[in-house]
């Protein structure tokens, strides 16, 4: 299994900051492809987390790229009009040729995120029944054929335009690692992408049930690719290292270091130390891991991470 490897692109951070250009994002993209990463990512965040919108940016890294994939992590899709989200990631399905990827997440029940909801003017209730018929209804608009849907929101005969490049339009990847997250990933998505709690040995785990539920359901489980969201802290000290992770996660959701790397996957070490818990995840079946790293110095951390994938083959 021939392993890609993705670097999320710090838009958040730079707002954080009070930077709100986007010249060296973009100028982010054009290394990622120079240096060998498979696909850059970017996540999504209206008032929660304050950042760029995903969509609008990797458009236009797309249009400046010609190799690597661009992807979100993750969308959250219930904020948006299914019409007008088919309608918008069919437009970057085409300016990229098909490189772009759906990750879709379903939202963390804390107040912040509610806010959000509320501030879009969409129910937090039943957000994953939302999601789900959202893409649905996104899905069945990049078939290119008119479309009658009667839910949650109209249509008759509608038509969109363009197609997506992609047939059938653009992968979609799911996360979460509940079982009820298995199974709707086995049944809906095209690929399964978690930022879980440990690392590769609890991923695996939930990887096979994950396929089990997807043979039930009467998929091939190879036709699913199993993806990861990890943060790493890379630094010869890993003492160093631990402290910059820790600082790193506490800045950026403002909770304790504790309790993120708890829920999520994360780790600090050397580049060997780091290297051996990445296969991890590759030795459980992983073949996309997007990494975020911690540091400021992106384009060293983004060659960083190229040749840590190529020791991982």
């Amino acid at each position: 299994m021939t392993l890609k490897l993705g670097y999320l692109l710090p838009t958040r951070e730079r707002v954080m900051v009070g930077v709100h250009d986007t010249d060296r994002i973009l100028e982010l993209g054009d290394v990622a492809e120079q240096v060998g990463l498979d696909s850059v990512w970017i996540g999504d965040s209206l008032i929660a987390k304050p950042r760029h919108d995903p969509i609008t940016l990797l458009a236009a890294i797309a249009a400046r790229t010609e190799r690597i994939a661009l992807g979100t992590a993750v969308l959250l899709p219930m904020l948006r009009n299914p019409t007008l989200l088919a309608h918008q990631l069919a437009t970057l399905d085409r300016i990229s040729c098909g490189r772009f990827v759906l990750g879709v997440g379903t939202a963390r029940d804390v107040p912040a995120i509610r806010a959000e909801f509320e501030a879009a003017g969409v129910p937090f209730e039943k957000r994953i029944g939302r999601m789900l018929e959202g893409l649905r209804l996104c899905r069945a608009l990049w078939s290119g054929e008119p479309v009658d849907w009667d839910g949650r929101w109209k249509l008759e005969a509608a038509t969109l335009a363009p197609e997506p490049f992609t047939p059938g339009g653009p992968k979609i990847w799911g996360g979460g690692g509940v079982p009820a997250a298995l199974r709707r990933c086995a049944r809906n998505f095209d690929g399964w992408f978690p930022s879980g709690p440990g690392g590769g040995a609890e991923w695996g785990r939930s990887w096979q049930a994950l396929k089990a539920d997807a043979k039930e359901a009467g998929r091939d489980p190879a036709e699913i690719v199993g993806a990861a969201y990890v943060t790493v802290a890379i630094n010869d000290d890993p003492g160093v290292a631990e402290e910059e992770l820790d600082s790193y996660l506490s800045r950026y959701y403002n909770l304790p270091a504790e309790r993120i790397r708890a829920e999520q996957y994360a780790f600090a070490g050397d580049r060997a130390a780091v290297a051996g818990w990445l296969g991890g995840f590759v030795e459980a079946g992983a073949s996309h891991l997007c990494v975020r790293v911690t540091g400021s110095d992106d384009a060293a951390q983004m060659e960083e991470l190229a040749r840590l994938g190529e020791s991982l083959g």
